[in-house]
């Protein structure tokens, strides 16, 4: 039952719907401009205008949506029982009522979230500050799940026929087509899309050149953990058990990547390695190079590949001076196993990121001598409670599909001023470490005007380290330190400082990040497609990420990366855009679009 509060916001909002579809079926721009703050913000992903974009301003807003008003014909604006009601929150720091409403296309079913606040130039009236419009579903073409599951008689009805098993190896096995879809990469962001594409009927095959699935993950360090919360971090369709850790090992997370491969029958072929490919215009398709796992060649001709492959894939290895001269191993973190081989003696580990702070403990709880070796200042936040305050979301009621409506709801110029606010509560939580830190001489950082570590993620991949204890073992000492201008050049036995101190070492850890997409796509697919494609990863003109989850300038050719939350939100809008793609709805090629 609603209390009388939230019937009141209801009506509100519902009354704000009217008129936004009033003057949407009338194109009247003038009175939509009226309807939203000066300075508002529209998202849109895909429901209007096939990307995901955002336009600024009410003037701007209400031109963009009256140009395609007649073509989209949206209508059925309203709020729905399904939903948490409308409801006063703040964001950024700004208070609002927040609401959600569904909606019709000529396309499909829509989603979306509007934040009302009053104008006091215009009498306290309610007006638009955010809107999302977000086209969930394409009409004709719905997923496979719920009362539109498969029936499964195919299977259990012809007994003279192949059963599930017979058609899933031969699925598997392509040995009589081609996938309409390559994606590149077993790991968070291959899975996601591979699991929508497939109820969306898309012929998906996913390649990795790891030996299992999960190894990705497997392969990685011994006592790496997500550094996030569980609540967060569930995959399309299969939420993680209720009782499982906060937070997730890693070999605890690719055994059930391995199972949700299993579970949601995705086409997967293991210790593939992708070679490259080139575009057939005539055809529109690819020519794909693939290495199996017994080191045979195929060929296949997919209409669509996605890269999958990661925010970054080609480990930096910055020249080092003297770094050739060094007796002992050099290894990049990629390589980096554990510490039971260096128990006893000296390690240096170059970087500050989260690598190269766990890297670090992970050597020094292994019994050696740790330097943690600084190259740029780096923004640390302990992991609790610091580091989660961005979550806290997904812990205050909504369901998980409406938190992620939310964090989508929500523009990146909003966004930057929630990280702000955000930062600086972090920063005063943390304040005894990081003075601590900085006492030992250690640069620290908090983004871009201090916008924290979640933007430096979008812009950089990196430059920022969760504590779970190495930096109070830095501060402490029990860790040491060494600015990167301090080493004068390697030598045989370790790195010698500008002041003649030598470093003594037998093991060096390039803790030194990943070079970005656009260098990986370069490699596997030439200049002429790296340049049609252009920057790949932080923020473009529109404010939205570059070349990410979206048509690119190089007809099938699409990305997706980051966090599981992220793959798990945008993998569903990136289905929808290939499926479109299929069925003739929409061009292939971004530029294309009118």
């Amino acid at each position: 039952m609603l209390d009388v509060a939230d019937k009141n916001l209801t009506i509100q909002v519902n009354e704000w719907l009217a008129d936004f579809e009033g003057a949407l079926s009338a194109v009247d721009a003038e009175r939509l401009a009226s309807i939203f703050h000066a300075d508002s913000y529209w998202r849109d992903v895909l429901a209007f205008t096939w990307l995901i974009t955002t336009v600024r301003g009410a003037e701007s807003v209400a031109a963009a949506l009256t140009s395609r008003a007649a073509r989209i014909r949206a209508k059925g604006f309203r709020t729905s029982r399904e939903w948490t009601p409308p409801r006063k929150v703040t964001r950024a720091g700004t208070e609002a009522t927040e609401a959600f409403f569904s909606f019709e296309t000529t396309h499909g079913r829509g989603d979306g979230v509007v934040r009302l606040i009053p104008d006091p130039a215009d009498n306290g009236k309610l007006k638009a500050w955010t809107l999302l419009t977000a086209l969930e579903e394409l009409a004709g073409f719905e997923e496979h799940v719920g009362k539109a599951r498969p029936t499964g008689d195919s299977y259990s009805r012809d007994f003279r026929g192949p059963n599930w098993l017979d058609l899933r190896n031969a699925a598997v096995a392509y040995e009589d087509r081609d996938p309409a879809v390559l994606v590149v990469g077993g790991g968070q962001a291959g899975l996601a899309i591979a699991a929508r594409l497939a109820q969306l009927d898309v012929d998906t095959l996913v390649v990795d050149r790891h030996a299992r699935i999960g190894d990705n993950w497997r392969t990685r360090y011994h006592a790496l953990t997500l550094h996030n919360q569980v609540q967060v971090n569930h995959l399309p369709y299969m939420p993680f058990p209720p009782n499982w850790p906060t937070y997730i090992p890693k070999d605890k997370l690719a055994n059930w990547f391995e199972l949700y491969a299993e579970a949601m029958e995705l086409n997967f072929w293991t210790g593939t390695e992708f070679t490259g490919g080139t575009y057939d215009d005539a055809a529109d398709c690819w020519a794909v190079g693939l290495t199996m796992a017994d080191g045979s060649r195929r060929e296949i001709r997919p209409r669509h590949i996605v890269m999958a492959t990661g925010v970054s894939g080609i480990p930096h290895l910055p020249e080092l001076p003297g770094l050739a001269d060094f007796a002992g191993t050099v290894l990049h973190s990629h390589a980096y196993a554990d510490a039971d081989a260096w128990a006893g003696k000296n390690a240096i580990v170059i970087g500050t990121g989260n690598s190269g702070h766990d890297i670090a403990q992970d050597l020094h709880s292994g019994g050696a001598s740790v330097t943690l070796v600084q190259r740029s200042p780096t923004l640390i936040v302990n992991i609790e409670p610091s580091a989660q305050i961005p979550y806290a979301l997904y812990d205050e009621g909504p369901s998980l599909e409406e938190c992620d409506l939310i964090v989508t709801a929500t523009p990146f110029a909003v966004a930057r001023e929630s990280h702000i606010l955000m930062t600086t509560e972090a920063r005063e939580l943390d304040r005894d470490l990081l003075d601590g830190l900085e006492q030992r001489g250690f640069k620290l950082d908090f983004g871009d005007n201090g916008t924290g570590w979640q933007f430096l993620y979008l812009t950089r991949g990196g430059g920022y380290y969760f504590n779970v204890g190495c930096s109070d073992l830095v501060a402490d000492g029990s860790i040491g330190l060494t600015q990167f201008t301090d080493i004068d050049r390697f030598v045989a036995e370790g790195a010698r400082l500008k002041s003649g101190e030598l470093l003594p070492a037998e093991l060096v850890v390039l803790a030194t990040g990943y070079k970005g997409q656009d260098v990986l796509v370069r490699r596997l697919f030439g200049d002429k497609v790296a340049d049609r494609v252009g920057p790949i990863w932080g923020f473009g003109k529109d404010d939205e990420l570059r070349n990410m989850y979206m048509r690119t300038g190089q007809p099938g050719l699409w990305f997706i990366a980051g966090s599981l939350a992220q793959c798990r939100i945008f993998s569903k809008y990136l289905g929808l855009q290939i499926k479109a793609c299929e069925e003739g709805l929409i061009p292939a090629r971004r530029s294309d679009l009118g």
